[in-house]
């Protein structure tokens, strides 16, 4: 009995220790990769940061300052406090460290407050965090014995163009909250499902977008969890259920407890629904194509010379209030990418910056097939080219442009080695095998590019039809987002 206890400890211990040796191999071979990304976005600290940057002060000012109950009333600056109450404290908690860099900072009234020592501090809090993404895509993809493919897996989701666009240069904390998501899903791979749940409700309250993907994550948690398989037939686990929902409800109390007399005020502030259906930027989804014919349909009675008709017209973009029995892992990120892709495509007010919600948790799947890689790489450069209007300084645009252009001739080459057909030699060059449509779209964005950002201003001098140029790039990517997501949806 001794013996048998004293093997069974020792093959527990024998596989934890090779589970780590795995993980430290892992994690040591991608950490030039690491280090090559920090070391770039250092170099893009002194670069152009968006009305983000302030946003961002204003909340470590206001949550410094002022007590917890006038946090989400505070309106000195018109950037007030939007996220759930995790960021909050994450603001809070970053706080407590600037003041010791730069006190002036944190004072609520000095809107726009932005000298060196802010700016470092600030753009430094997002490289730091960003270890969290590192983690969690080292973590998930960890058991791949052939450590090429692990790398190549690990640089497309943690180099994305599109994190290092809409955190290191516009400004915006996005880095660890898709780390924290991506241990969600790793754990749920591992049939850790309470730490999934508990670790998904911890996203949702520091960014309440992620709650578009409660969907899949319930439907997933209630047929791989909460039924319970006996002798080939499955029963519903009431204290299962229990188990989820109180450690569930216990991560909402924490987040929401300090803040229980201000709750009204505090989801006012984090579901607007006074702001218009299409946001500033138009996110390249479906009201993008419905905002292009309504635009179109103005300007036509303009021409038919019956102005007087536009006032009664009622346009959205105006603020207008307008089988899962037993899922696998794969099953499980096809609904996140749907949820994803949905609530991008149709949801209301959506930032361009909410394509990432799609891709990456594509990014992960996006070698299963080579069809997969096919419409990643399309959806890829669609979404990364979408994001080009938020970063409109002209001495950004051959960073943007660099950047976009290497990780699209990479991924192409990288995708289709990885999904090479079989019996090909890996001498043999291998391409993604794009059809014609699908190529010519791709090419398409490069007049696209130029006319929006080069020509525009020539062609109208003027400066009129200054929506023309934003209008194109989101209504030209919106066209492949929208194929994306029927492929994805009806043909893979």
């Amino acid at each position: 009995m001794l013996e048998g206890n004293i093997k069974y400890h020792l093959k527990i211990k024998f596989s934890e220790s090779m589970g780590d040796s795995v993980f430290a191999a892992a994690f040591g071979s991608n950490t030039v990769l690491f280090l090559a990304a920090v070391v770039i976005k250092l170099l893009l600290i002194p670069g152009y940061h968006s009305t983000d940057f302030e946003v961002h002060r204003n909340w470590l000012a206001l949550t410094y300052s002022l007590p917890i109950s006038q946090w989400y009333y505070e309106s000195t600056s018109e950037w007030t406090l939007d996220y759930p109450p995790f960021f909050a404290w994450f603001e809070f908690g970053l706080s407590q460290v600037a003041q010791w860099i730069e006190p002036k900072m944190l004072i609520v009234s000095n809107l726009g407050f932005a000298n060196f020592e802010t700016i470092i501090f600030q753009r430094c809090s997002v490289i730091v965090t960003e270890f969290v993404l590192f983690y969690a895509v080292v973590s998930i993809f960890e058991d791949l014995k052939d450590a090429r493919t692990r790398s190549i897996l690990t640089a497309l989701v943690f180099l994305s163009p599109g994190l290092l666009f809409v955190d290191n240069i516009h400004f915006q904390y996005n880095g660890f909250l898709y780390g924290i998501q991506l241990l969600s899903i790793n754990a749920m791979w591992r049939e850790k499902f309470l730490l999934g749940g508990v670790l998904y409700a911890v996203t949702m309250n520091f960014k309440h977008i992620y709650l578009y993907q409660a969907p899949a994550y319930f439907i997933f948690l209630l047929s791989r969890f909460c039924f319970v398989e006996s002798k080939g037939t499955y029963s519903f686990s009431i204290a299962r259920f229990f188990q989820i929902g109180i450690s569930v409800v216990l991560v909402f109390l924490a987040s929401f407890g300090p803040f229980i007399q201000h709750i009204p005020q505090v989801l006012s502030r984090l579901f607007p629904f006074k702001r218009g259906l299409c946001h500033a930027y138009w996110a390249p989804n479906f009201w993008a194509l419905y905002s292009f014919a309504d635009r179109a349909a103005i300007l036509g009675l303009k021409f038919a010379g019956k102005d007087s008709e536009i006032a009664d017209v009622g346009s959205l973009t105006r603020g207008l209030v307008g089988n899962s029995s037993s899922p696998s892992k794969s099953t499980f990120v096809d609904s996140l990418v749907l949820c994803g892709f949905s609530s991008f495509l149709f949801g209301w007010h959506v930032h361009e910056k909410a394509i990432l919600l799609v891709l990456i948790p594509l990014s992960l799947v996006a070698t299963r097939t080579r069809r997969h890689a096919q419409i990643f790489y399309l959806l890829s450069c669609a979404g990364y080219l979408s994001l080009f209007p938020l970063i409109f300084k002209a001495t950004e645009t051959p960073t943007k442009v660099i950047v976009l252009l290497l990780y699209a001739i990479t991924s192409s080459h990288y995708l289709a080695d990885l999904t090479r057909p079989k019996g090909a030699t890996k001498n043999s060059k291998s391409t993604l095998e794009l059809s014609v449509l699908e190529t010519l779209y791709l090419y398409g964005m490069v007049p696209v590019y130029i006319y929006s950002e080069i020509l525009h201003p020539f062609v109208f001098p003027q400066g009129t039809l200054q929506f023309l140029p934003l209008m194109l790039v989101s209504v030209y990517c919106a066209v492949g987002v929208l194929y994306s997501f029927i492929i994805l949806t009806f043909f893979v």
